[in-house]
């Protein structure tokens, strides 16, 4: 299992779909995922700290979670089929989950959760963007290249390319 980052929601064009881009937290490769308009709104609203008035679906499972006792303990991207992904929400009883990875991702940004991906999933659909931040830049300026050059790489990609 490699560690992710959640490196931001993006709207691909011209067809308007929503992604979201993750990173190895340890290396160079991107793992793009194409989600849902409702989840790309639940994660970009957690992503920008803004907290609703009502609880949202995904803030309503995380209150479930805790109400019960348990803790998500991780969130792990499990497999890859047909541009699918598949992932697994770990919880403190032993139990795991299946999820969609765009809930699961949501979920684990409200509750502080590990992201974690198959080596094998990465090595399917992950793409190296870039140089890979070869030269020495500041975390504002290193996440403004990695849009940029995420952007350039939508410009020539397809969700029929991860298949």
């Amino acid at each position: 299992m490699r560690e992710l980052e959640i490196v931001g929601v993006r709207i691909e064009l011209p067809s308007n779909q929503p992604l979201i881009l993750l990173k190895e937290v340890d290396g160079p490769r991107h793992l793009p995922v194409w989600i849902g308009a409702p989840e790309a709104a639940s994660i970009a609203t957690s992503l920008q700290g803004i907290t609703p008035p009502r609880p949202m679906t995904h803030d309503l499972l995380a209150s479930v979670i805790d109400a019960a006792g348990l803790v998500l303990t991780g969130v792990s991207i499990v497999a890859v089929e047909d541009a699918v992904f598949y992932a697994r929400l770990h919880l403190s009883n032993g139990s795991e989950v299946d999820a969609r990875t765009s809930d699961a991702v949501a979920l684990m940004l409200r509750t502080g959760a590990p992201l974690t991906c198959e080596e094998a999933v990465l090595d399917e659909a992950g793409v190296i963007i870039g140089d890979g931040g070869q030269e020495e830049r500041s975390e504002p300026e290193e996440a403004e290249e990695q849009v940029r050059e995420f952007r350039e790489f939508l410009d020539d990609i397809e969700p029929e390319d991860f298949r």
